[in-house]
């Protein structure tokens, strides 16, 4: 079976889903998007191919879009994989897809790498403020002359206009973070 065929298929099972959720038998769902009864049937059974103008009839009386009726059966909408990044020792899962409010990124990550020495130009600064918690492990985190340990379960906020960096202590740890948009140039940038 092709890729074509399992979409095809799975377009098939919406529609028909879609009609059973509401309640509706074939001859309602058929009139009221203008086909016959049995056009309807051979379409949701995959004895006739779906027109465009079908399916858009279709999508229009069920309520839905040709988007969602036709849309990927693949799992990358779903599962959020992670991005390792082993120069500078951090793994990424980036939790939300789209900026949420006032710009903000949620993100896990596991950090594995020590904190940076002082004097380094590892520590950074830009406009904003950096909200996170610590899942597993201890956080080091570097702030301005202070050097601070997070532990689990512990949360820390600060203004990121101090200069900032963190690293794991001893063992790897775990963190969920909230950043805001130069947050996330800072610490979540993409792969090269």
């Amino acid at each position: 079976m092709t890729q074509d065929d399992d979409l095809d298929g799975l377009v098939r099972q919406r529609i028909r889903g879609l009609r059973s959720a509401l309640g509706w038998s074939l001859e309602e769902l058929a009139a009221r998007c203008y086909l016959s009864p049995s056009t309807l049937s051979r379409i949701e059974t995959g004895h006739r191919r779906i027109s465009l103008d079908q399916l858009s009839s279709i999508a229009r009386a069920l309520g839905t879009t040709l988007d969602q009726l036709v849309e990927s059966v693949s799992d990358d909408d779903v599962v959020i994989r992670p991005q390792h990044d082993a120069a500078r020792g951090v793994t990424t899962w980036m939790l939300s897809r789209e900026p949420g409010p006032h710009g903000m990124t949620v993100a896990k990550m596991r950090v594995t790498r020590p904190a940076p020495q002082r004097g380094t130009d590892e520590l950074k600064v830009h406009p904003g403020q950096d909200w996170f918690t610590v899942l597993s492990g201890t956080l080091v985190l570097l702030l301005g002359e202070r050097t601070i340990l997070v532990e689990a379960g512990e949360a820390a906020e600060f203004s990121t206009m101090i200069p900032h960096a963190f690293g794991a202590q001893g063992a790897p740890a775990e963190i969920l973070g909230i950043f805001d948009h130069d947050g996330q140039r800072t610490h979540l940038r993409p792969l090269p």
